[in-house]
């Protein structure tokens, strides 16, 4: 799903113009990024937590040539779901089971009778 896409789901359930629905939607994920930069974390309840980490130097290697190759630090955002949204998604998950047991269950063929 793409921004213009959320933002057309939200001005349709609201019934507001895309253009001001677009525009709030903006500043929603610009006042995100300025608390992560300035704070390095955001709490959003019964959504999750968005988190600025800082991995350190490392040494790794290049698959290609096999050469070792030196990689600096550098700071990463993390997200981490809430509650609520793990739940959903266990849900998704537990669905996608039982159908996939439901495709590979055999049919049942009747046995001709002698």
């Amino acid at each position: 799903m793409t921004k213009k896409e959320i933002v057309k789901a939200i001005s349709d359930e609201i019934g507001m113009t895309q253009l001001k629905t677009k525009e709030i939607v903006q500043k929603t994920f610009d006042a995100i990024v300025e608390t992560l930069i300035q704070e390095r974390r955001i709490e959003l309840r019964n959504f999750g937590v968005f988190e600025v980490k800082k991995r350190a130097p490392r040494k790794a290697r290049n698959p290609r040539t096999g050469e070792k190759v030196f990689v600096p630090e550098k700071f990463v955002v993390t997200f981490k779901p809430g509650k609520e949204m793990e739940e959903k998604v266990r849900q998704l998950e537990a669905a996608a089971a039982k159908a996939a047991l439901e495709q590979q269950a055999p049919t049942s063929v009747p046995v001709p009778s002698t």
